[in-house]
């Protein structure tokens, strides 16, 4: 789902977007002459592998989500959580794909792994 940069307002509006079994969903606001602000939620239900024991399983996601937008390059190192689109075209699906990726690549336990604190080795 892409939205010109122009096109978003001061007036806070929705968005929706799918991705499988997970939704971005929230609003877009301008926030400064080339800023916007995006603030959701990343809701659904996602599959992983189990870090300690390698099984497959389900893992419920709900997880906000605040992003600065720009359709300049900034200078400014202070506010890390700044996506730049400088095409002027804001691309939503390309901000759930990369939360998604984040949230693939942390550390995740299966209900039965996780607080165990059983030694757990497995020879191959």
């Amino acid at each position: 789902m892409k939205i010109q940069f122009d096109k978003v307002g001061n007036t806070a509006k929705p968005f929706r977007c799918i991705e499988g079994e997970l939704t971005l969903s929230g609003t877009l606001k301008k926030s400064a002459h080339h800023r916007v602000s995006l603030v959701s939620t990343l809701e659904g239900e996602m599959s992983l592998l189990c870090d300690r024991c390698g099984k497959q399983y389900i893992k419920q996601i709900k997880n906000p989500l605040a992003l600065t937008l720009s359709d300049v390059m900034c200078k400014d190192k202070e506010d890390l959580d700044i996506i730049e689109f400088l095409d002027g075209v804001i691309d939503l699906t390309y901000i759930l794909k990369s939360e998604i990726d984040i949230q693939k690549s942390i550390y995740h336990y299966c209900p039965e792994c996780d607080g165990s604190e059983e030694i757990l080795e497995i020879e191959f």
